[in-house]
């Protein structure tokens, strides 16, 4: 019995060292052939985050350009105030938390580029800091950072500051090269397109003479920029250049651009008032579209998600515009969806194979 079991014992460490040396020949050795086990995604891109912030900054450099072109100094400056502040705020922000610094993955040099061009040229500065630092404390850093966010940074920090300083947002200065050198400040497109287009009164309707009509700026000023608006809006021909260039680096998709726009277009045509051009090309909806509704974070990942995600920005947008009290409604659709952007996702991601 005593021999048996001291044989069992030899077997049970043979059996042992045995699973070690398997063990010992199964680990990875420090070369470019071994496989890791790991979880999803499996298969990575050369694509880095600050690679990604560093396309989207170079697509917004057109509309940039055009802002400071036609609004001058008052643009340099709150886009310079709008950056600064974003960058100072992550890095505090993240000392606090004592957690890494992240001001070198670039996105809150987008997010003070992007808050700066949703901004009037002529905004007090101190308001603009105000904003940018909502944009990042609040609505960024609050929430743990680049990644985690249910809003748009931006967009957030936007309508916030509609809300609090209301007569500076929606005072807009003249381009520089405008046809009207006695005026300062003028209304935009839009707000005149509320007056004598979308409020279906007998006032407005009475005005809307071939004679009041020829106050609307031109295709052609729309197009290049040559309107009242916000720094980075105006400027169709050059949110357009900067859109291409990001379908070009894929670092977008057309789903959500293409719906947006052409839910504008469409509810235009059907609801009648101002030309379906004009809904397009004045207010946010060309950068709302391709730059806004388009952020990673806060966006569906799926096609057919981005469509409805897209369409749905496009159907608030007009909504609030006809019915709203603002004349402009792309920052609070693009908002509203984002909250929506878990849910679309949730319905729209593919069955696994082989699931019923």
């Amino acid at each position: 019995m005593t021999g048996e079991r001291k044989a069992a014992n030899v077997l049970l460490v043979l059996q042992v060292l045995h699973v070690l040396q398997i063990s010992h020949h199964m680990k990875p050795k420090d070369t470019a052939e071994h496989f890791i086990l790991s979880s999803s995604p499996h298969a990575h891109a050369k694509t880095s985050v600050s690679r990604i912030m560093l396309d989207v900054i170079i697509a917004l450099l057109p509309t940039t350009a055009a802002g400071i072109w036609f609004f001058g100094m008052p643009a340099v400056w709150t886009i310079a105030t709008c950056v600064s502040t974003c960058v100072v705020t992550e890095a505090l922000c993240r000392l606090a938390m004592k957690r890494e610094n992240t001001i070198g993955d670039l996105s809150a040099v987008l997010t003070g580029l992007l808050l700066a061009l949703n901004l009037p040229a002529g905004i007090p500065l101190w308001m603009a800091v105000v904003g940018s630092a909502f944009a990042i404390g609040v609505a960024k850093q609050a929430f743990g950072g680049l990644g985690m966010n249910p809003f748009n940074p931006a967009l957030a920090a936007r309508a916030f500051m509609l809300i609090s300083f209301t007569g500076p947002m929606t005072t807009w200065l003249k381009p520089l090269w405008w046809k009207t050198p006695e005026a300062v400040t003028t209304a935009t497109p839009l707000a005149t397109m509320k007056t004598w287009f979308v409020e279906k009164t007998v006032e407005a309707t009475a005005s809307a003479t071939p004679h009041s009509a020829s106050a609307f700026p031109g295709l052609w000023d729309m197009a290049i920029g040559s309107i009242p608006g916000c720094i980075g809006e105006v400027s169709a021909i050059a949110l357009a250049i900067g859109a291409i260039y990001l379908l070009w680096r894929k670092v977008i998709t057309w789903h959500i651009p293409v719906a947006f726009i052409a839910t504008v277009f469409v509810y235009s045509l059907i609801a009648g008032g101002a030309p379906a051009y004009m809904q397009v090309l004045a207010g946010g909806v060309m950068i709302g579209a391709c730059f806004m509704a388009t952020d990673y974070v806060t966006s569906p990942t799926t096609a057919k998600g981005k469509l409805i995600f897209g369409f749905g920005c496009g159907l608030l947008c007009m909504l609030i515009r006809q019915f709203g009290s603002y004349p402009e409604g792309c920052s609070f659709a693009i908002l509203i969806m984002n909250a929506v952007a878990p849910l679309i996702n949730r319905w729209t991601q593919p069955k696994p194979f082989g699931a019923k």
